[in-house]
């Protein structure tokens, strides 16, 4: 674990001293704790290698077996006060392990498009919660039937055989949102000269007007028309569509699984949201690129 700790800790700093113009800027007379931003982020990912999702699981981590290794750790408080603060941080590591990610990508393999909800409440809670109001609202998850407070993550991956999709983009809105109108705001550049897989959300006019312009063809299950049955053929074709778009499921399940994204009950505020977000999302990156 010591080894991981440290390659942990010399990626981070490497990161860091490559595109400091981008991460969190000190500008105080406080510019140099002694407990630096650099050990802030290395616990980050640690913890999350280790299985713990919530930040005063990795505080307690820190203390009771790696103080030694972090002797300036500042309180709990303290701790979460930093953390919050390095938004612009996670999105710049974000960006940078997207980039290995992308090289990854073939060209000429299609693209799967999804959405994920991450929630704050659910159910009856989510009518009266305030957190993240600046960009949280209530939403409606039709795979778990659920209402909830919270931000929908949006992601399309390139499809690969026997794999993990790669997430090519990846952006947040409000709960709110349907799939489709984020994906029109959005307006993705990352599908040109494929076939896009989506659900139900995604064939409107608009959306598909967009991806002509890209020379994409989106590819979507069959809608059945009122007080009409759907033929056999397109039952099997609709079948087939959703078999090929499985595996940005399984994507989720694996983000869900190793970093507990789609869980933010604990939140407390827009900064604490982001951080959840974004934070998240850069260690299902830092996982994909180095294999842990």
């Amino acid at each position: 674990m010591e080894n991981l700790l440290i390659e942990i800790y010399l990626f981070v700093c490497q990161t860091y001293d490559t595109y400091s113009e981008t991460c969190y800027q000190r500008l105080s007379n406080n510019s140099k704790p002694e407990f630096t931003d650099q050990e802030l982020i290395t616990i980050w990912f640690f913890a999350h290698l280790e299985g713990c999702f919530e930040k005063k699981k990795m505080h307690r981590l820190i203390v009771k077996y790696w103080r030694a290794w972090f002797p300036h750790l500042p309180s709990y408080q303290t701790f979460v006060l930093r953390l919050n603060r390095l938004e612009p941080t996670f999105q710049t590591f974000g960006a940078v392990l997207s980039g290995a990610v992308a090289a990854q990508r073939a060209p000429e393999f299609d693209h799967l498009v999804d959405s994920l909800p991450v929630m704050l409440a659910q159910h009856g809670n989510s009518y009266g919660a305030r957190v993240g109001r600046e960009i949280a609202e209530i939403g409606y998850c039709a795979a778990k039937k659920t209402r909830f407070h919270g931000v929908r993550l949006h992601c399309i991956a390139q499809r690969r055989t026997g794999c993990l999709p790669l997430p090519s983009q990846v952006w947040l809105c409000a709960a709110s949102h349907h799939d489709s109108k984020a994906f029109i705001e959005q307006q993705p550049e990352e599908v040109a000269f494929t076939e896009l897989f989506g659900d139900l959300a995604y064939p409107t006019p608009q959306i598909i007007s967009h991806l002509k312009e890209q020379q994409t063809r989106l590819v979507a299950p069959q809608k059945r028309a009122k007080g009409k049955e759907l033929t056999l053929d397109e039952k099997y074709y609709n079948r087939l569509v959703r078999r090929i778009r499985q595996p940005i499921e399984s994507l989720f399940n694996w983000i869900q699984e190793k970093t507990q994204i789609q869980r933010a009950s604990k939140v407390r505020s827009t900064d604490a949201l982001m951080i959840h977000c974004w934070g998240k999302l850069a260690v299902a990156f830092f996982l994909l690129v180095f294999n842990y």
